[in-house]
C-alpha cells in the first residue's frame, strides 16, 4: 500500500555509529554536561566540614586569615578542629609557607586544583608539610580563584547594566518628545494607561460607544478591561474543531521534525519596560495598515494581472516613521488582495486571534506559532483591543525554500459595527539579532460584515526579506507574491472557510453513491483528514526544525531525507519513520497536474506500492465549490492479499495560488469507526502526497485555476515510510536506499505520463 510499507532492517548496513549518531544524516551528537564544575561549591563545602568547626571560626586571627586567603600560603600547623587543643585560652601556631613551598604548589594547582588524598600526601611528603596543611592551601586557593573570577563577572555586568541604562534613558527622551501624530499632543509614553492612549486615536461617536462598553463590564467585574474567558455571539456547533493546530505540542512526539525551533526557543517574553513601546507601535501600526487598505493610487500601482503593487517611494513619503529603515541586503515584498469568504466576521476575528485556530486554518503557510504573551484580552469580552505577542515561522510546501522566522505583535481593533481590523508588526527592533532574516511592517486584514453570514476581507502582507537562500526554480514564484503574498493568504482563507461551511453543512443530499450522510461520521472523517494534511504540511518544508540530508547530485529535483522516531504517539504508528522529498519542474500547468494527481483511475500510473491494482473511491465528502477539494476513502483492489485489510483516505484541495493531493494508508477497522461517529485522534496516520504550485511566469497570476492554461508547474513529492516498528532500531542503508528509488520512480512515472498527455 502507498507509504504504509515496512522495509526489514534486519540484515542491512547500519548508518547508525557506537556513538549512537546517525551517519551521514547531519544528526548532532549530545551535549555533555559538565557536572563537576556544577558541584564544585558543593564538593567544597563537604570537604571543608570535617575539619573546620564553626567554634573555630571566631578565634581565627583577623590579621593571619586575611594574609592567607590573599596569597593563598598560610595554613593552621596543627589539625582538624578534634584533634586541636579544646582550650580557648591557648593561642594556636600559625605556619607562614615558603616562597619554595607556595611556588611548588601553584605549579601544582595549575595541572590540577582538586588532588586527591595520595597526590596531597605526596606533595606534603616533597614540600615538608602536613597533609591537612596541603589540603586547607588548596581549599583557600580554588575560593580565591572563584572570587577573583565572580569579581570580574560582576565588574562586566555593571558596564553593562550602565551602558543599558543610558540607552534606556536616551530612549525615554526620545519618546517624551514625540506627538501624536493624529491630534498634535504628546503622546505621554508610560504616563497613561492602554485604555487613554486607545481612546485618544478614537473618533467622537466610537470614543463614545467604548466608553459605554466599558462602564457596563466595569458594573459586572469591576474594570473596564477584564481577563475572563473570551466570548463570542451564539453561533451553531461548529461540526469540524479548528483546535488542532495544537497538534504539534502534543506530548511525546519524537524527534526534531516536530520539535521547537532556534527561534521558539530563545526569544523571551517582552519585559515591563518594553510594554509601553509594544502598545506605541501597535497603534501606530493599526494606523497604517487602514491608511494602506483603504488608499489607491499613487501608493498602490496595478500591475499587468490585476494584483496591487506598493509604490515605494509613496509609501515612505506617507508613512515616514514606521519601524525603520531597510535593513541592507533585504527585499520589499508588499501585496493587497480583497476577497468575499463565506464566514462571520466575529469567527474571523476569533480565528486570527486563537494562534492554534489561526495556524491550522493556515497550515499550507504557517508551519509553527506560538503566543509569547498576551498583554490585554480586549474590552467587554470580545477582541477589541486584545493585544498579543507572537512568534511564528511562514513556509513554502518545499525543502528548496527558506522559511521565514517573525517575532510580532497582534492587535485587534473594532472601527464601527461590523468592521474590525487586525494588524501585525515585527517587534526585531526590542530584540535585535543578526540571524533575524525578515521582518513584517504592518501587515494584516480589515474585514467588513456582509449579509447572509458573508465578509468581505482585504488584506494587506507587506514584509522586507533576505530571500537569497530560495532556490533558483522558486526565485519567480516567490517574488510574483504567489509564495507569501496577500493572494496566497486570502486564496488560503477562501478555501478554508469553504471548507468548515461544508462541514457544518445539514442538507447533505442522499441520492449520489458515497457520499457520507452520517453527520457525526463526516465531523470525524474531516477531522482526520485535516490533521493528515497539518502533519504534510509541516513535514515537507525546510523548516528549522528538520534536519535534511541530500542524497544524490547537485540538481533541483535532488531527493532529501530525513529521520525521526515515533514514541507513545496515538496518532502514529511507532518505529523509525524516514521522510523523503524532492522538488522538480514541470511544463504542465498546475491544474493539470493537480487533476491527475488526484483521479483515482490514473493513479495506478504513478502509484508503485499499489502495484497496478485497481483503484476504487468507497466515499467522499465535497468540502468546496471547486469538484477538486474534497476527501475521499480509497480502496485499492490488488491481488497481493495481504493489502486487502488497507484503505487509503485522501484530501486534495486547490485555490488560485497553491494545490494539494495529500493521503494516507488507513485501517479498514479504525475507519468504520471514524465512520460512525468515533474519535480519529488514535487512528494512525503517516501522510504522503504532493504539493502543487504555480511557477510564477503565467500572466494573470499563474495561478492553477482554469484561466491558468499556460506556464509549468513545481511539484513536490514527499512520502513518509515506516522502516522499523521499534523506536530504538537502527535505520540501514538498504531502507535509504529503497525509498530513494521509490520516490524517484514515482517522479519519472509522473513526468512520462504528463508529458504524454501535454504532447
Amino acid at each position: 500500500m502507498p507509504a504504509g510499507i515496512m522495509i526489514p532492517a534486519r540484515n542491512m548496513t547500519s548508518l547508525i555509529g557506537r556513538n549512537g549518531t546517525v551517519g551521514g544524516f547531519g544528526s548532532s551528537s549530545g551535549l555533555t554536561l559538565g557536572q563537576p564544575n556544577m558541584m564544585e561549591g558543593q564538593l567544597h563545602t563537604l570537604d571543608m566540614a570535617p575539619n573546620t568547626s564553626e567554634s573555630d571560626i571566631p578565634r581565627l586571627r583577623d590579621d593571619d586569615f586575611d594574609s592567607a586567603t590573599k596569597s593563598g600560603s598560610e595554613n593552621q600547623e596543627g589539625a582538624s578542629g578534634d584533634e586541636q587543643d579544646p582550650r580557648p585560652n591557648k593561642k594556636k601556631r600559625y605556619h607562614r609557607h615558603t616562597q619554595h613551598q607556595i611556588q611548588e604548589m601553584e605549579s601544582f594547582f595549575k595541572e590540577c586544583p582538586h588532588p586527591d588524598d595520595k597526590q596531597r600526601k605526596e606533595l606534603s611528603r616533597e614540600l615538608g608539610l602536613e597533609p591537612l596543611q596541603v589540603k586547607f592551601w588548596f581549599q583557600n586557593k580554588r575560593t580565591q580563584m572563584k572570587t577573583q573570577h565572580e569579581r570580574h563577572e560582576n565588574t562586566q555586568l555593571r558596564t553593562e547594566n550602565e551602558k543599558l541604562r543610558a540607552d534606556n534613558m536616551r530612549y525615554r527622551e526620545a519618546l517624551s518628545n514625540a506627538s501624536c501624530p493624529n491630534c498634535g499632543g504628546p503622546t505621554a509614553i508610560g504616563e497613561m494607561s492602554f485604555d487613554e492612549h486607545h481612546l485618544r486615536l478614537e473618533n467622537a461617536r466610537l470614543r463614545e460607544e467604548i466608553d459605554r462598553i466599558s462602564a457596563i463590564a466595569a458594573k459586572y467585574v469591576g474594570k473596564p478591561v477584564v481577563s475572563y474567558p473570551l466570548l463570542s455571539p451564539p453561533v451553531p456547533t461548529r461540526p469540524l474543531e479548528l483546535g488542532v493546530g495544537s497538534f504539534g505540542g502534543q506530548p511525546g512526539l519524537g524527534g526534531e521534525m516536530y520539535g521547537a525551533g532556534d527561534l521558539l526557543r530563545t526569544i523571551n517574553t517582552p519585559t515591563e519596560a518594553d510594554k509601553p513601546m509594544i502598545i506605541e507601535l501597535a497603534v501606530a501600526a493599526m494606523e497604517e495598515l487602514i491608511r494602506m487598505a483603504q488608499m489607491g493610487e499613487p501608493l498602490w500601482m496595478t500591475n499587468l494581472d490585476g494584483t496591487s503593487i506598493i509604490n515605494e517611494d509613496e509609501y515612505i513619503r506617507t508613512f515616514p516613521r514606521g519601524i525603520g529603515p531597510r535593513p541592507t541586503g533585504f527585499k520589499c515584498e508588499a501585496s493587497r488582495e480583497t476577497s468575499v469568504v463565506i464566514m462571520n466576521h466575529i469567527n474571523l476575528v476569533e480565528i486570527l486571534m486563537d494562534v492554534n485556530q489561526w495556524s491550522t486554518v493556515f497550515s499550507g503557510i504557517v508551519s509553527r506559532a506560538m503566543t509569547l504573551e498576551v498583554l490585554s484580552t480586549g474590552v467587554a469580552g470580545n477582541y477589541n483591543g486584545a493585544l498579543q505577542v507572537i512568534t511564528a515561522e511562514f513556509q513554502v510546501p518545499s525543502p528548496l525554500v527558506p522559511t521565514r522566522e517573525s517575532y510580532y505583535v497582534r492587535y485587534c481593533k473594532q472601527h464601527g459595527d461590523g468592521t474590525w481590523a487586525v494588524v501585525d508588526v515585527s517587534l526585531d527592533n526590542l530584540r535585535p539579532s543578526p540571524t533575524v532574516r525578515s521582518r513584517r511592517r504592518p501587515s494584516g486584514c480589515l474585514i467588513h460584515e456582509m449579509p447572509n453570514g458573508y465578509s468581505k476581507v482585504t488584506w494587506v502582507e507587506h514584509v522586507e526579506v533576505d530571500d537569497r537562500g530560495v532556490h533558483n526554480l522558486y526565485k519567480q514564484l516567490v517574488s510574483s507574491g504567489n509564495a507569501f503574498g496577500a493572494k496566497r493568504w486570502v486564496a488560503t482563507l477562501d478555501r478554508q472557510c469553504e471548507r468548515l461551511a461544508s462541514a457544518m453543512a445539514t442538507n447533505i443530499p442522499t441520492g449520489d453513491v458515497g457520499v457520507i450522510t452520517n453527520q457525526e461520521g463526516r465531523k470525524s472523517m474531516l477531522k482526520l483528514a485535516e490533521r493528515m494534511v497539518i502533519s504534510f504540511c509541516a513535514g515537507v518544508s525546510a523548516s528549522t526544525t528538520h534536519t535534511w540530508t541530500t542524497l544524490s547530485g547537485t540538481g533541483a529535483d535532488d531527493v532529501r531525507v530525513m529521520t525521526r522516531k515515533s514514541i507513545d504517539d496515538p496518532g502514529r504508528p511507532p518505529g523509525i519513520v524516514l521522510s523523503a522529498a524532492t522538488s522538480f519542474w514541470l511544463p504542465v500547468p498546475p491544474k493539470r497536474v493537480f487533476d491527475f494527481l488526484r483521479d483515482e483511475n490514473s493513479r495506478s500510473e504513478w502509484d508503485i506500492l499499489s502495484n497496478g491494482g485497481v483503484v476504487q473511491e468507497m466515499a467522499h465528502i465535497a468540502n468546496g465549490r471547486d469538484t477538486g477539494n474534497c476527501v475521499s476513502l480509497l480502496r485499492v483492489n490488488s491481488a497481493n492479499s495481504s493489502q486487502s485489510n488497507m484503505l487509503i483516505l485522501q484530501e486534495s484541495c486547490t485555490d488560485p495560488t497553491a494545490s494539494f493531493v495529500i493521503y494516507a494508508p488507513v485501517d479498514i477497522v479504525a475507519m468504520n469507526l471514524v465512520l460512525n461517529g468515533g474519535d480519529p485522534d488514535y487512528v494512525a496516520l503517516l501522510p504522503s502526497g504532493f504539493a502543487i504550485l504555480p511557477d510564477g511566469t503565467v500572466a494573470h497570476g499563474g495561478g492553477i485555476g482554469e484561466a491558468a492554461s499556460t506556464g509549468g508547474s513545481l511539484l513536490t513529492v514527499a512520502f513518509q515510510i515506516l522502516v522499523d516498528s521499534v523506536p530504538t532500531a537502527k535505520l540501514s542503508l538498504g531502507s535509504v536506499a529503497t525509498v530513494n528509488n521509490l520516490i524517484a520512480c514515482t517522479v519519472e512515472r509522473i513526468k512520462a505520463s504528463l508529458s504524454c498527455e501535454n504532447a
